[in-house]
């Protein structure tokens, strides 16, 4: 392979690393400056968070949706259409005022993003060399954690600075440039894309090893999205004082995740198994919650990297050990697990709100690690399930 093909394959690459943080960043944007919504707009906290929760929702539905689109036309049409998209509703969602009309801006973003994500993904996998495919995805992997604090951070700061409104007009803008910046992409890449059936589905459901992993991601990320969607009101509650910019730092537990997925092979040798991982990913989930009802700000802060350790422990590897119970059709079986995990989000950032808002933030924890008692139950029958599978296999 010549050098010139290589740093156009870098280059591509780059561009499509830089487009995956944007996109994060308009996912997570709105979640640290909830409480500066709910005070614009005299909002209750349930309202307020609609913001995120309707980001997420289409995420959780689009692997059996978004089947007809994805297999007709090429993913360079499909990510640009749906950058350019993108950023016009965010250059339009910065300049609106009436909350109805933000929401519905925001509903239809998230139903744009999906379409981003996975045509991405199938980029990295026909420009990058073979060999290099595992390592592209990582360095994936790593740009959604990295836009997913960038988005936090950022819209907290540029919020105490310029207002909240500056942020998502930026992003509009970066968006916009992302679209001019991807038009070298290959135009006949065709995504390589499996299109779920109902019955498929349900087939690979009813297995119990399935079954029980994809109960144990739904659960995961219900806690981890109720509390992050939360924690602004709580630090408020705590301190009315305490700046957008302080809320949105915070967050910066969540950059663990990079190192922890760019350490699996190493985690796995050391604990013995995916599964090990995993389990002891939900015991430092259930510590760094415990750290949480320190009602302190930098108590909080140090919680956020353990918290945000176990979580991404648990995830990076049950996503890659739902590969390895797959032995046919993984591109369902990966499908499936990012609906349950992206369902588990949605449900979770508004769901845990009712106790919030009836019995405070510590019986709002308390209900989430009882949420995290039930995963370690799955991931448990996990563990059984596919011993039981070995063991005919053998």
């Amino acid at each position: 392979m010549s050098v010139r093909t290589l740093l156009r394959q870098h280059s591509i690459l780059t561009k499509i690393y830089f487009c995956t943080v944007i996109t994060f960043c308009s996912l997570y944007a709105a979640q640290p400056i909830q409480p500066v919504f709910q005070h614009e707009f005299a909002l209750t906290s349930f309202q307020a968070i609609l913001f995120t929760t309707l980001m997420m929702l289409p995420l959780g539905f689009a692997p059996m949706f978004y089947g007809v689109l994805l297999e007709s036309l090429s993913a360079r049409l499909i990510v640009r259409t749906a950058v350019l998209l993108l950023g016009g509703l965010e250059l339009v969602f910065s300049q609106t005022s009436n909350y109805l009309l933000l929401l519905i801006l925001r509903g239809l973003q998230g139903m744009v993003i999906p379409a981003i994500l996975t045509s991405l993904v199938s980029y990295i996998s026909f420009t990058a060399p073979r060999e290099d495919v595992q390592t592209a995805i990582a360095r994936y992997i790593a740009a959604t954690i990295l836009g997913g604090f960038l988005g936090r951070f950022l819209s907290g700061l540029c919020t105490d600075l310029f207002g909240w409104r500056f942020f998502f007009f930026l992003l509009g803008a970066l968006l916009l440039w992302a679209f001019f910046l991807l038009r070298t992409l290959e135009k006949d890449a065709n995504l390589a894309y499996s299109r779920p059936k109902a019955a498929e589905v349900m087939e690979l459901i009813r297995q119990p090893q399935f079954f029980w992993l994809y109960c144990t991601i739904f659960a995961v990320f219900f806690v981890f999205a109720g509390l992050l969607n939360f924690l602004p009101f709580q630090l408020k509650a705590i301190n009315p004082a305490f700046r957008e910019t302080g809320i949105g730092f915070m967050y910066f537990g969540y950059v663990m995740g990079i190192l922890v997925s760019l350490n699996v092979r190493r985690m796995i040798s050391l604990f013995g198994s995916e599964t090990k991982v995993a389990m002891s990913g939900l015991f430092l989930y259930i510590v760094g919650i415990c750290g949480f009802m320190i009602p302190d700000h930098r108590a909080m802060f140090l919680a956020m990297f353990v918290f945000c350790t176990g979580m991404f422990m648990a995830h990076a590897l049950l996503s890659g050990y739902v590969n390895t119970l797959a032995k046919s059709k993984k591109g369902i079986a990966n499908g499936v697990y990012i609906s349950f995990y992206y369902l588990g989000g949605t449900i979770g950032s508004f769901a845990p709100g009712a106790l919030y808002e009836c019995c405070g933030w510590k019986v709002f924890l308390a209900s989430l690690i009882a949420v995290i008692c039930g995963a370690m139950y799955c991931l448990r029958r996990l563990q059984q399930s596919a011993a039981t599978v070995a063991l005919k296999a053998a």
